[in-house]
């Protein structure tokens, strides 16, 4: 008898990019793959801020869980005639999953400071804090010499005699925060938290905060400061800070839980700082997702991932001011398969570039070093003045170009392998006139260009990468300046920036921001009274990651 093959009727099975239930055949996961609806490898990372930056939504995010908390209120000062003052009212707390964001689009993260304790009167409010459409308010500071206390996330005690105030102000759903309390006949009032009221477990007491998981751990945050007057007076459990009584400091807000401030105590003691604030996010990516960091971070690697490919360039130096030399470009290390440890949580550092020379003959100053775990990429070095006190350029990541007759600073500086960046170039020497030319500072590929006695060196090229999914140069060291007459250095490719035009008297440019250029030297100008012009800022850094 003939025989024919078996088969599974049933309804037909649709996959998404989250699950795929059911039987499946081969080519029917290769249809499904190819169409980009078969369920991907996910990651969950966590980013935090203490600072504010900038976030660079990855590919394919579209959503994130947030927490964004101000900084604290400053505590009342305290007074010899009109009593104890007021504690800070805690930062706005708010916290929420599924915001939508826009993949590729770069968010400005604003990290609130606490506000300053008062002497002899209030102090001030904390600073918000920012994410998005999310804003926290900071807290408000607790009142002095018989004041209310303000208004703001939470509100600050009142002072002697005085009320607290008003929480959640302005108004958000849920709540970002409570009232402070007002004077009770012995105490000043506690600023309120996050979860309750100033005063709610004792009198002056601050409020308690609101603890939180979102960074893997629970922490709270978000305490009232507690309220000066007839000893201590405990702060809320999320780091606010206490008043610990007559002729003791008051304590801060702890850093980084928008913690509000101690009220001062009787004989004229200040009140305490609030804490600062703090954004923490945290989102779902697919495998090889790349992640950009434009500022300092803190990056908690995701669980599953045991290695990363990694760029790391580090911020390049200013040019040297009048017809000083070129800023060398950042330091630029590059790698793949490096290690790293899954729930760790690594400090993402990017250096910012040096600041360019002033008009009357200053040396630029070098960049500032990038970091990722074990990678150090050195800021480039500035570039050296001219005149009576001419200056060579400095060491770094490259150096930076040599003034007058100097020579360049060394780059590779200190050493790696492979080199993370290339010398100075010198200038022009005892032939330098007639118009003096600067050394161009030094790229990640090539050595900064020697100055003429007409022509400022050029800039050391930088290298591309394409670890971001398009090819970008980075670490072009900057153009080396020119007296009135010859021709300024151009900048190296790589976000290096061209010396100072001396027939317009233009000040030198500045490095390509998060490309770790060197800055173009000055110039003296060829227009009347040859006025000298400083030199260009380097660009910051940057640190890229891929994943494994």
């Amino acid at each position: 008898m003939q025989r024919g093959n078996g088969a599974v009727i049933g309804k037909q099975n649709t996959p998404t990019t989250s699950v795929a239930t059911g039987v499946w055949a081969l080519n029917e996961v290769q249809r499904a793959v190819l169409g980009g609806i078969w369920p991907r490898l996910s990651f969950t990372v966590v980013q935090t801020f203490t600072a504010s930056g900038t976030w660079t939504c990855p590919a394919g995010v579209t959503e994130v869980e947030y927490l964004v908390v101000a900084g604290g209120g400053g505590g009342g000062g305290g007074n010899n005639s009109l009593g104890a003052g007021g504690g800070g009212g805690a930062g706005g707390f708010r916290t929420g999953t599924g915001l939508s964001v826009t993949a590729g689009t770069d968010y400005t993260i604003t990290v609130g400071g606490g506000g300053s304790g008062g002497s002899g009167g209030s102090g001030t409010n904390g600073s918000n804090s920012v994410f998005s459409t999310i804003t926290s308010a900071g807290g408000g500071t607790g009142g002095g010499v018989s004041g209310n206390g303000s208004a703001g996330g939470s509100g600050g005690g009142g002072a002697y005699l005085a009320a607290g105030g008003a929480g959640n102000t302005p108004s958000t759903s849920p709540s970002q925060g409570n009232n402070g309390s007002g004077w009770d006949g012995g105490k000043s009032g506690g600023g309120g938290g996050a979860s309750e009221a100033g005063g709610t477990d004792a009198a002056g007491e601050g409020g308690d905060g609101t603890a939180t998981s979102i960074s893997g751990t629970s922490v709270t945050y978000a305490g009232g400061g507690g309220g000066g007057g007839g000893g201590l007076t405990p702060g809320g459990t999320g780091g606010g800070g206490a008043s610990t009584g007559t002729g003791t400091q008051a304590v801060a807000g702890t850093a980084n839980t928008g913690g509000g401030g101690g009220g001062g105590g009787e004989l004229a003691f200040p009140g305490a700082a609030g804490g600062s604030g703090i954004v923490i996010l945290k989102y779902n990516v697919a495998a090889q997702t790349v992640f950009t960091f434009k500022s300092s971070t803190k990056w908690t690697c995701p669980t599953g991932v045991a290695s990363v490919d990694y760029l790391v360039v580090a911020g390049g130096g200013g040019g040297g001011g009048a017809n000083g030399g070129g800023g060398g470009a950042g330091g630029f290390r590059t790698g793949t398969g490096f290690s790293v440890t899954a729930g760790t949580e690594y400090t993402i550092t990017v250096g910012g570039g040096g600041s360019g020379g002033g008009a009357g003959q200053i040396d630029g100053t070098s960049g500032s070093n990038s970091v990722f775990s074990t990678i150090t990429s050195a800021g480039g070095g500035g570039g050296g003045k001219t005149g009576v006190n001419q200056s060579a350029g400095q060491s770094g990541g490259s150096g930076g170009g040599g003034g007058d007759n100097q020579p360049g600073g060394s780059g590779n500086t200190p050493s790696t392998s492979p080199s993370q960046g290339n010398n100075g170039g010198s200038g022009a020497g005892s032939s330098a006139a007639p118009n003096y030319g600067s050394g161009g500072g030094g790229g990640a590929v090539a050595s900064g260009g020697n100055g003429t006695s007409t022509v400022g060196g050029s800039g050391g090229a930088g290298t591309a990468s394409s670890i971001s999914g398009s090819s970008v140069t980075y670490a072009g060291g900057g153009g080396g300046g020119v007296s009135s007459g010859g021709t300024a250095g151009t900048g190296g490719a790589g976000g290096g920036g061209a010396a100072g035009n001396p027939s317009t008297a233009t000040a030198g440019t500045s490095g390509t921001t998060n490309r770790g250029g060197g800055g173009g030297g000055g110039t003296f100008a060829s227009t009347p009274g040859n006025p000298a012009t400083a030199g260009g800022a380097g660009g910051s850094g940057i640190v890229i990651i891929k994943l494994n």
